[in-house]
């Protein structure tokens, strides 16, 4: 059984409290760098193909030249920026775990080490960050590099038939 809206959202709050004021800039480089690589899945799959048979139709010359030009800018499209993306994403982690950790030695300096509780707080606000921001890198890299192997793929081909004529 699925939990209900509450509960989700509950839990999303307890975790983004647990986890600090950097879960949210991770939040927002991830909302970014998921919308980019929507936007290239949906080029990839629906986008290209119409754009290739209308390229593939167009006779020899300027036009032909220039609609290649294109398809070329365009395979590449936000590659270069979603790499980037997914490359800051374990740093704004870490810079969550750094935060936390001061966080931590704070709370310790003022409380002691008597309250296990106030630990295991600063412990989860060290280490969820990092968790998350792992979790956005990799399932962020694993799709751009499908993309990008695909889109040198598409490169490839289209600068072997423009050599071939």
């Amino acid at each position: 059984m699925l939990p209900d809206l509450a509960q989700f959202e509950a839990a999303l709050a307890g975790f983004f409290n647990a986890g600090g004021p950097v879960l949210w800039s991770l939040l927002l480089v991830s909302l970014v760098l998921w919308a980019l690589l929507l936007e290239r899945i949906w080029f990839r799959w629906f986008d290209f193909p119409r754009r290739i048979r209308r390229y593939r139709m167009l006779p020899g010359g300027g036009r032909r030249r220039l609609e290649r030009a294109d398809l070329l800018l365009d395979l590449q499209g936000a590659l270069p920026l979603i790499r980037t993306l997914v490359a800051l994403c374990p740093l704004i982690g870490l810079l969550g775990t750094v935060t936390g950790m001061i966080h931590l030695f704070d709370t310790l300096a003022l409380n002691g080490t008597g309250n296990p509780r106030l630990m295991a707080a600063g412990v989860a606000r060290a280490t969820l960050p990092t968790l998350a921001g792992m979790v956005v890198a990799v399932s962020g890299l694993l799709i751009w590099n499908r993309l990008a192997r695909w889109s040198q793929l598409q490169r490839t081909r289209l600068d072997v038939k423009e050599a071939r004529g």
